[in-house]
């Protein structure tokens, strides 16, 4: 069986990391090949090369190339996959008129959101509906996904993505990552997400200085990049800078996130949804509890007052009250971290995520 993967770029990001940890799993599967096409030299997780696979390049000379569409079909007519699968809408606006005139199976998993409300004229809902008839199976990382979408139930699919615990096994002293940001707190909390629309820092921020309004034992950690870096980082009053580090785009986020005593992942509700958070996959990892925003894929994450807590988007003063009360309840602290951990073992681990997607695949084939 030889699959053929789709997808931008191997940057940093979500599905970038599903892509990476699926592969980990089905190349060491017998009678299994798989390949992966980028549209881009853009590589994060270089390690990709240690795998026993190929990546193929396909360019575009200019922004609106309709050559684009031609280049597809050669290189599907020439490589003869069984299945072609796409993590990315643009990938499969450009793959799928291939697929459809060679005959392959075409998988469309670029699912990897839970948006509350979808416009008819957004890019992604625009492309759902070009893609979604011509699509044997349409995938997401997430049932909220697969719902917001309106994905047809004849054709849906939800593959959760999996944690390889062989992640944590080579992270640094924690006391050698505190020196090098220069902490001094006793507490640490931190949120590693893209500085983008998507994602909520302003109530991050705000609530992290209305703590420190009353009590200077806590560093707020914020671990990423993007167009709002700035704006968030004016947005801290010069009194309580000593207790933020804004280190920017990392390559170890591990070692630093298990400095953190929390978790917090916020949503910014109001254009996005998240999918099956990898972040929050770490988090749990490393027996964190963990604050996000109650919305799309993270209840299945999740369990609100078990493994951490679901907050409401409209109410801040809720990340105030539970980071709080995880502060100054130990033996709640230790239990959400324990419970968390043993959710993302049992129920998004690896081997889960894998043996879903090799299914999912003899199926279509047989």
């Amino acid at each position: 069986m030889k699959i053929l993967h789709l997808i931008p770029s191997l940057r940093s990001g979500g599905a970038e990391r599903q892509l990476i940890e699926t592969l980990k799993y089905l190349t060491k599967q017998d009678g299994i090949t798989c390949d992966v096409v980028v549209m881009s030299d853009d590589i994060y997780y270089d390690y990709v090369q240690d795998l026993d696979i190929k990546i193929y390049k396909v360019l575009r000379k200019f922004k609106k190339d309709p050559f684009i569409f031609y280049r597809f079909y050669q290189l599907f007519k020439r490589l003869k996959p069984d299945i072609v699968h796409s993590w990315n809408s643009m990938c499969s606006l450009y793959a799928m008129p291939a697929t459809r005139m060679l005959g392959i199976t075409f998988v469309n998993n670029f699912l990897q959101d839970a948006p509350a409300n979808l416009k008819v004229t957004d890019k992604e809902w625009i492309r759902a509906k070009l893609t979604f008839p011509f699509s044997e199976v349409i995938a997401a990382n997430s049932y909220a996904g697969l719902e917001a979408y309106k994905v047809p139930n004849n054709k849906r699919a939800c593959l959760h993505n999996g944690f390889e615990f062989s992640r944590i096994g080579g992270i640094a002293d924690k006391e050698t990552t505190r020196d090098q940001l220069g902490i001094q707190t006793p507490y640490v909390i931190g949120m590693v997400a893209s500085f983008s629309e998507n994602k909520d820092y302003t109530t991050f921020v705000d609530v992290a200085q209305k703590i420190l309004s009353n009590r200077k034992d806590i560093t707020f950690v914020t671990i990423g990049d993007g167009e709002y870096f700035e704006h968030i980082k004016n947005r801290i009053k010069p009194e309580f800078q000593a207790n933020f580090k804004l280190p920017g785009k990392q390559k170890r986020v591990l070692d630093i996130v298990n400095i953190f005593d929390i978790g917090i992942l916020t949503t910014n509700t109001r254009v996005h949804g998240e999918g099956i958070p990898n972040v929050v996959m770490e988090y749990m990892a490393l027996k964190k509890p963990v604050i996000a925003t109650d919305c799309g894929g993270n209840r299945e994450l999740i369990e609100d007052n078990q493994t951490g807590f679901l907050i409401n988007a409209e109410e801040p003063d809720q990340l105030e009250e539970k980071i709080l009360l995880l502060l100054e309840n130990q033996e709640l602290f230790e239990q959400f971290g324990q419970n968390g951990y043993e959710k993302l073992k049992n129920e998004f681990n690896l081997e889960v995520m894998g043996e879903n997607f090799l299914q999912l695949y003899c199926k279509l084939i047989s």
